[in-house]
């Protein structure tokens, strides 16, 4: 899909250069309402990287705050989710997905309102572990909850559509605007 205006690029490529497979595999996106399958909570996370190792998977999952309580669980990993399965919160279905991301290990990560259904503390420590496995990665978070976005190299505030405000967390409560209102 081309931009409407300007360009895209990807480590200095026109992101319209690469086919669509490799587009997706640079790409990890986390919703705000993610989609599991109706299968086991381990391969909802093994669906990002189906050769991952047991390790990896249960690694993926602790970053993303949920290895507990997936042990807390009758059948923990081999617990099934979905229509016949165990019926998740929010915020585990948004865990696993960070999880999913995480063990995916895309150069691109996109998080739209991925913690949203989250408590403060939770989001707080998920947010630092995607920040610590992100280093030298593009991320993009879109959140209504500041704290989300606090320590982000470069915020854009949005409003109507449209970018009204851009800088680090110190420069926007420093012009004082929109930002440092909702601040």
């Amino acid at each position: 899909m081309d931009p409407l205006h300007g360009h895209i690029y990807i480590d200095g490529i026109d992101a319209r250069m690469f086919d669509l497979y490799t587009l997706r595999s640079l790409i990890g996106i986390v919703p705000q309402e993610p989609c599991l399958f109706n299968d086991t909570i381990y391969n909802n996370i093994l669906y990002a990287k189906p050769n991952a190792g047991r390790e990896e998977v249960l690694e993926a999952a602790a970053l993303a705050g949920m290895h507990e309580s997936i042990n807390r669980m009758p059948e923990k990993y081999d617990t099934l989710v979905g229509e016949r399965g165990v019926k998740l919160s929010g915020g585990e279905k948004q865990r696993i997905a960070i999880a999913r991301l995480i063990l995916a290990n895309t150069e691109i990560i996109l998080c739209d309102e991925a913690t949203s259904s989250l408590d403060s503390a939770t989001e707080h420590e998920i947010i630092n572990n995607l920040n610590r496995i992100a280093r030298n990665k593009t991320c993009i978070y879109v959140a209504h909850r500041l704290s989300t976005i606090v320590d982000c190299d470069h915020i854009f505030i949005l409003h109507a559509g449209n970018v009204v405000e851009s800088g680090t967390h110190a420069q926007l409560l420093q012009y004082g605007g929109l930002y440092a209102k909702m601040w």
